[in-house]
């Protein structure tokens, strides 16, 4: 049985509109019919399995819905495996597909899912995920320290090499492009790709060292987006930006089936479904979609995001990318970003149980150091040692410059 729990909002009956749902998403319709038989309903009919009652809203999540109270509860509802399969359009269609449209709720939220053991396995999952980023990037014992390259758009690629070079001599992990750029004309990716992966192959002869760089290859034309992966993996390159929103479910699957490169996932648009707490679906939903479509990294912002999102809602984000649906080996990567630079490394490692298979990803708490990109990587890879000794980031600090001259910068949490 798959159980999907609903968060649900009315001023009528909480009872009445939780059979609505089971009888709407499953076998009924708004009359009854001749053929929904005993029989078919105890195959494939939706049954709710428990309720639990939630202090009433003072306020609507829906304007203009009429006067309250407005009760409030979370409604578990069992589909039967037969009735949907490991299908997850039609799941994500049985989860949300009309529950919406259905009159006088209030408001309406999915809050959590549990799939059955036959999803084990059936569905491709990460490729690489956390032990493949770490092997790819060669960091162990700490987490994998990233950036992004700014300006997000307008960079020429002779432009933005000269800005990998700095980043790959400072030893930074792993560069991506923003999510934003893909293969404008001023920036093709395939320009891109030939002057910047010269430099990460270069440096890894030298080295042993092999920075991670993911190119931004997503397309509506899955055909296109197999292009762009083969231009980056025919180059030595081994990660690229997915745009899972933007790519959809069949994308990625037709992706994932035939990549070899690590596929760090961006959630742009998830705000869409989830900000607002009466409505739409919570980040623990909605990620166990993507991780069983198989990405390896998956973006969460962090501790004093730069956007709405709190560092509760973070947290709870980090603990839901981590937590297997069946094994370790389904758990992505987690990619704390946004507004992210040293000062936060402390918080990050208490609030997330004291962990460093992360990545950290900073964008401009990098690139806009105040003594240059280089600079920026050592201050946070510093900040890092710090919260992981235990030490006091100014205290720290006093012998660290680099970490010093971070602190002045963003230290009021407004420059990252």
């Amino acid at each position: 049985m798959i159980i999907l729990t609903y968060r649900i909002e009315t001023s009528g009956s909480i009872e009445a509109m939780a059979a609505k749902i089971a009888s709407d998403q499953s076998t009924g319709t708004f009359v009854a019919l001749p053929g929904e038989t005993e029989e078919l309903k105890a195959r494939v009919a939706a049954h709710v399995l428990a309720i639990r009652h939630l202090p009433d809203a003072e306020q609507p999540s829906i304007p203009d819905a009429g006067p309250g109270p407005f009760k409030r509860a979370d409604v578990d509802i069992g589909f039967p495996f037969d009735a949907i399969g490991t299908d997850l359009a039609a799941l994500m269609t049985i989860t949300i597909g009309g529950t919406y449209s259905i009159r006088g709720f209030t408001g309406i939220r999915v809050v959590d899912m549990k799939l059955p053991e036959e999803f084990r396995g059936a569905l491709p999952g990460p490729q690489f995920g956390v032990a493949g980023s770490r092997r790819l990037t060669g960091v162990e014992g700490r987490p994998i320290i990233g950036t992004i390259v700014k300006p997000a758009l307008g960079l020429r690629p002779h432009e933005t090499a000269a800005m990998v070079g700095e980043l790959i001599e400072a030893g930074v992990d792993f560069i991506k492009d923003d999510e934003k750029l893909m293969s404008p004309a001023y920036s093709p990716l395939a320009e891109r790709v030939k002057a910047i992966m010269p430099l990460v192959l270069d440096h890894e002869q030298k080295t042993g060292k092999k920075v991670m760089y993911a190119f931004g290859i997503s397309h509506a034309d899955p055909d296109e987006m197999m292009r762009n992966h083969d231009l980056v993996a025919k180059a030595g390159g081994n990660c690229a930006v997915i745009n899972i929103n933007s790519i959809g479910f069949g994308g990625m699957a037709y992706l994932r089936k035939r990549s070899s490169l690590v596929l760090h996932a961006h959630r742009n648009g998830w705000d869409i479904l989830t900000r607002h707490p009466g409505l739409g679906m919570d980040f623990r939903v909605w990620q166990q979609f993507w991780r069983l479509l198989g990405v390896d990294q998956l973006q969460i912002n962090g501790i004093g995001s730069k956007y709405w999102e709190p560092d509760d809602s973070f947290v709870r984000s980090f603990e839901a990318v981590t937590t297997p649906l069946f094994s370790p080996d389904d758990c992505a990567l987690p990619v704390a970003g946004s507004g992210q630079w040293g000062g936060q490394a402390p918080e990050t490692y208490q609030r997330t149980g004291r962990t460093v298979d992360l990545l950290y990803l900073c964008g401009g708490g990098i690139v806009s150091h105040p003594d240059g990109p280089g600079a920026g990587v050592r201050a946070v890879q510093q900040a890092w040692q710090a919260a992981v000794d235990g030490i006091p980031l100014a205290d720290f600090a006093r012998s660290h410059a680099e970490l010093a001259h971070s602190i002045e910068k963003f230290g009021d949490g407004k420059a990252a």
